[in-house]
């Protein structure tokens, strides 16, 4: 079996294990957030980072949520984290922000954050600051979660299938995930563009 097969075949089993019941209370939670007129805010750091800036143009273009990531103002992160250090990057810019108890915090995270092994401290700092907020938790993370999955109100473990792929396929199937939600009835308020598009006569 080549490296391509047994991948794929990796996804698939993580498709066949994976809860979907936290997927449709996201879903739910982030519907009340456009219902009250709430913003989403979209936090992650490496390669999560830029499926934070890919999630931002779907919820604001398909759903029509105000949403934003702190990573793509690389001008105020990287002062922040020149100034002030690494771990406070995330709950500076959210209070700045002023975030409000009708808004929502989406983790896109393969250790979901934890202090005590220095993974991603700034998201820790940013979820204990939302949860004295009263800001709605979501999160997509691999393996055990780490502290995203211990306080969020809806958050999506990817299963863990081979320990030595579990950046690829946790980053992998956070798109997967929020794909999802962008298409799903409770928020989908736009077509997408290919799918809207009508076919001449006689072209496919």
């Amino acid at each position: 079996m080549g490296y391509a097969e047994q991948h794929m075949r990796e996804s698939a089993e993580i498709i066949q294990k994976m809860d979907l019941a936290p997927i449709e209370k996201m879903a739910d939670v982030l519907a009340k957030v456009k219902a009250d007129g709430g913003r989403l805010f979209f936090l992650g750091v490496g390669g999560s980072a830029g499926n934070c800036s890919h999630a931002v143009n779907d919820f604001r273009k398909i759903v029509g949520i105000e949403s934003y990531a702190p990573t793509d103002n690389v001008s105020e992160l990287t002062a922040r984290t020149n100034d002030d250090g690494w771990a406070s990057i995330f709950v500076e810019w959210l209070k700045v922000s002023k975030l409000l108890s009708k808004d929502a915090l989406c983790i896109f995270s393969v250790g979901g954050g934890n202090v005590e092994k220095n993974i991603s401290p700034n998201l820790v700092t940013a979820l204990q600051y939302a949860k004295t907020v009263g800001t709605k938790v979501i999160g997509v993370v691999g393996r055990d979660g780490g502290y995203t999955a211990q306080v969020a109100d809806a958050c999506v473990i990817v299963p863990t299938v081979n320990p030595d792929n579990v950046t690829p396929h946790s980053e992998a199937f956070q798109a997967v995930v929020w794909h999802l939600l962008v298409s799903h009835p409770k928020l989908k308020a736009n077509q997408t563009k290919w799918e809207s598009a009508v076919a001449a006569p006689g072209t496919r």
